[in-house]
Parts: C-alpha cells; structure tokens; sequence
C-alpha cells in the first residue's frame, strides 16, 4: 500500500513555534507509525521529531505535507491535519 499524504494550511497564528510543535510532534510520536513533514517542496522531516518540526519554519498561512505510512494512515493524518489547521495561539 502507497504512503497515504495530505496537505494542509497552518492555522496557528505565530505558525510552528514551540507550543504548537510540540502538541503536533508528540500526537506524530503517539501515532506509532511513520509520518513525516515537509514546506512546500523541502526535504521531509521526521512528524515526531520537534527540533525538525520547528527547523521548517512554518508560518501561519504555510502550506505543509504531512506524509504517513501504515496500519491506521488515514486516521493518523487526520488527527494531525486537525492539530495544524488549528490556532494553538488564540487558547493562549
């Protein structure tokens, strides 16, 4: 089976900082399986990996490609659209 993929906007207001990359990376970890993401055409990075997360530099308004790979797929990326779509900024 192909990786299942998905583009999203972000919806944070301040993007992919701290906050926001942490509640994403963590929700990538728990899935237990692969996910990556990746701005625009950039490289993919590891979903789980907060430092990587926070290297794209996401800004509100970014597009991102979230990338995952078995058992579950589709369920797991739309945990995780729904994370990224979100503004974590307005709660704060």
């Amino acid at each position: 089976m192909p990786p299942t993929s998905r583009t999203v906007r972000i919806g944070s207001a301040h993007g992919l900082h701290a906050r926001p990359a942490k509640l994403f990376a963590q929700a990538a970890k728990d899935a237990g399986i692969p996910v990556t993401i990746a701005k625009d055409a950039g490289s993919p990075v590891n979903a789980a990996s907060i430092l990587g997360v926070i290297a794209l530099g996401v800004e509100q308004g970014d597009y991102v490609t979230l990338t995952a790979d078995g058992e579950g797929a589709e369920p797991t990326l739309d945990r995780l659209a729904e994370l990224l779509t979100t503004d974590h900024d307005a709660e704060a």
